[in-house]
């Protein structure tokens, strides 16, 4: 499917939801695990905050990743009434009490640069943001501050397209899961093809 066509289907998509595909995921936690220990130290405390999961339809892709690695315990937040997440809320207005070790989710694009700036506070020191993106999420003049104050440390691109449709169909989007590190801004970030 092209990504004008995706652009109508992102019509009957309330709130900008796409199911995350499972596989895609577990692939990128795996190559990530081996350049980072991330996700083996105990006791790590994670939070999926755009969780989705449809009540009756679907599992949130990313808590259910992470326990196929071995991860059982995420917080997970959604804006939406209809999702499987323990915390009905809009993300961006919930107040974190505790931080966490990680955050990771696959945001709404359109709202993915403030959502990744929340996450950096809502992190511990050193503490890690993952976010599923569009690889064009690099380009454009009113990123280039955020790039220069926030670099990515890692950018894992999924060399296989990402089908979010329940009939596998894929668009003309490339993927990639962006990690950034609090307190680390290096001046370029390094690149992975998966």
């Amino acid at each position: 499917m092209s990504s004008t066509n995706r652009s109508k289907a992102r019509d009957s998509h309330t709130s900008d939801y796409y199911k995350t595909p499972i596989d895609q995921i577990v692939k990128f936690l795996k190559e990530f695990n081996k350049h980072e220990d991330v996700f083996i130290k105990p006791y790590i405390k994670i939070l999926d905050c755009c969780a989705g999961g449809l009540i009756e339809k679907d599992l949130m892709s990313y808590p259910e990743a992470l326990k196929q690695i071995g991860i059982h315990n995420v917080d997970t937040i959604d804006i939406r009434e209809d999702s499987l997440a323990d915390i009905k809320v809009d993300y961006l207005t919930y107040d974190c009490k505790n931080k966490y070790d990680v955050i990771i989710t696959n945001p709404p694009f359109s709202i993915a640069e403030d959502i990744i700036k929340k996450a950096l506070d809502d992190v511990k020191d050193n503490g890690w943001v993952i976010m599923l993106l569009r690889l064009n999420f690099f380009e454009g003049k009113s990123r280039k501050d955020f790039w220069l104050d926030n670099m990515a440390k890692y950018s894992f691109v999924h060399s296989k397209r990402m089908s979010f449709t329940d009939n596998g169909g894929t668009d003309s989007v490339a993927y990639m899961h962006c990690v950034f590190q609090k307190s680390y801004n290096p001046e370029f970030c390094k690149l992975k093809v998966i």
